[in-house]
């Protein structure tokens, strides 16, 4: 075996075969899925800015060391908490579809069933800059220009590819750049990158320093209105979509209040509907009554059983009521309340899984990046970022630098569905943020599991482990899970590999599916970071999830 260089690096196995302790500081806390990505927020950190300020500079550099998952052409959602008032607010940065789709004229084009995965009329407005500048314009305090340097750098002069990203970026590659138009923009001479190899992004660097010369309003309009608009709506019409300037320009984000519920003496917040946060809620909800740790040990098939089948009724629910808020009224509080909670759970048999919870199933899966910043005074975000699907449609318009989501998949085409397509509508969507405030309002964590259809499963068990067992952010993100497949009738429970036999072997008994799942299709479980924040002392204590390149780091 010759000596190692990184010019002959060999992609190793997807295991799990090192230790990672918890991250401590106490004057600042950045922990994303990308090393590069969590230094540009402690940059920033370091220049005085604030928890928004850096969060918004790692949603940046992610948007260019992983652009598989996350960047300019998606969507992105919000929780900030602020110090000063004890308040969780919410911010929705998802689009809506174009006005000039509708059920009726997609019908009529012989679609049945959902949207063609991968085609331009998935396209949505882009939601993800319009939450960049909203969030740094209403709890920044630095400007766009500081704030976007460290993503500006990585584009320009390059950075290398790491291991996870780069398999993702592979099949990414295969599955639609080669074949989308402009796609062949965000390759190196006609493939992905490998890991190791420099990538430079010079497009995607010129349409960020554009933006970066700007007030946050003034970097909307350039967006929304400008060159980029028009430049986005030429790539989405010209391959069949309906996007006009006029979607563009009429843009804005939500600012909402967060939904929450109350979990062993906690408060878990998500962000309201049209994201499915509140199928996470509505799961914890279900379980509040029970005591989840006498149920077994961690692994044990009885308690991954309870989690499965709260979970599954959480989407149940959640399907059934998450859609675009300005069109529907999703009887929140009437979901979350207690006794809703104690009659879920009465449908949970302790020894089978029960049919009737079978309609719970996620219906698609998706890629994408989430991250969590907590500054020196206690301000916490935590933040996702979206393409949906890697690359989203692989569509990428000329000069930009970076490809446009297929968020429009997730609309129904049944005309009776709250989240039934329509123009200008805001999908069904994936990508939950959380946090979780102690009984006197104060900050205890700032978390999240990025990843589709998995990130309220994932959701569901870190908090779990927090809370029910007491472990430390890493351990919590470190432990093997479960994730309910996407998929009609039934969905399979995928299980990571090294559950205990006996633990496979019981949850068949009950009546679970079950598929094993190692190597990179791990994937599947998401990837997670967590920053816990002491009262008292403000010691920071983070954890970055194992499946993922990135790393948690804090400022002392």
């Amino acid at each position: 075996m010759p000596p190692f260089e990184i010019n002959r690096f060999t992609q190793p196995g997807f295991t799990f075969n090192s230790r990672r302790s918890p991250v401590f500081a106490t004057r600042g806390m950045v922990s994303s899925s990308q090393p590069l990505a969590t230094q540009a927020g402690l940059e920033i950190l370091r220049a005085g800015g604030n928890a928004a300020d850096a969060a918004i500079a790692v949603a940046a550099a992610l948007a260019v060391v992983e652009p598989c998952s996350t960047g300019l052409g998606g969507d992105a959602f919000a929780l900030y908490y602020d110090t000063g008032s004890s308040k969780v607010s919410a911010l929705n940065g998802s689009g809506k579809s174009a006005m000039d789709i509708s059920l009726e004229k997609v019908l009529s084009m012989g679609i049945a069933g959902s949207l063609p995965m991968r085609h331009a009329m998935t396209v949505n407005v882009p939601g993800a800059f319009g939450l960049w500048a909203d969030l740094v314009d209403r709890h920044g305090t630095l400007d766009l220009a500081q704030i976007l340097t460290p993503a500006i750098r990585y584009a320009m002069q390059g950075f290398p590819v790491s291991p996870v990203t780069a398999e993702l970026w592979k099949a990414g590659a295969e599955q639609v750049l080669k074949h989308s138009p402009g796609g062949e923009s965000l390759l190196l001479d006609g493939r992905a990158p490998r890991c190791g190899e420099v990538m430079i992004n010079r497009a995607l660097g010129m349409t960020m320093a554009k933006l970066a010369e700007q007030t946050p309003d003034e970097a909307k309009k350039l967006f929304y209105s400008g060159k980029i608009a028009r430049q986005i709506v030429k790539a989405v019409r010209e391959n069949g979509g309906f996007l006009r300037e006029e979607d563009m320009a009429t843009h804005c984000s939500l600012f909402q209040d967060s939904i929450s519920t109350d979990y062993r003496g906690y408060r878990i917040h998500e962000c309201p509907p049209n994201g499915q946060g509140l199928a996470a809620l509505l799961a914890m909800n279900t379980l509040a009554g029970i005591d989840v740790a006498e149920l077994g040990e961690p692994y044990s098939a009885q308690r991954m059983h309870y989690l499965i089948e709260a979970m599954r009724l959480g989407f149940a629910d959640a399907r059934q009521h998450v859609a675009d808020p300005e069109h529907y009224h999703a009887p929140v509080e009437e979901l979350l309340a207690p006794e809703y909670g104690s009659k879920r759970a009465g449908l949970i048999f302790p020894d089978r899984a029960n049919p009737a919870s079978k309609s719970g199933i996620p219906a698609a899966t998706s890629d994408t990046v989430h991250f969590c910043v907590v500054d020196k005074d206690g301000n916490g975000c935590s933040m996702v970022n979206s393409n949906y699907m890697g690359f989203g449609t692989g569509i990428a318009p000329e000069g930009l630098g970076f490809s446009l989501q297929n968020r429009g998949h997730n609309f129904s085409l049944d005309p009776a569905h709250p989240n039934v397509l329509s123009g200008g509508r805001r999908s069904y969507h994936t990508i939950i943020p959380g946090i979780i405030t102690r009984t006197d309002g104060s900050l205890h964590s700032v978390f999240g599991v990025m990843g589709g259809f998995m990130q309220p499963q994932g959701h569901l068990q870190v908090v779990s482990a927090m809370l029910d067992d007491g472990v430390d952010p890493q351990e919590a993100l470190n432990r093997l899970r479960f994730c309910i497949e996407p998929g009609e009738p039934a969905g399979h429970v995928c299980l990571e590999e090294g559950l205990p036999r006996e633990t496979i072997a019981g949850l068949t008994e009950m009546g679970h599916e079950v598929e094993i799942r190692n190597g990179y299709d791990r994937t599947i479980f998401g990837r997670g970071q967590i920053i816990v924040r002491d009262p008292q002392n403000k010691t920071l204590c983070a954890g970055c999830d194992p499946r993922s390149d990135g790393y948690s780091a804090g400022l002392c």
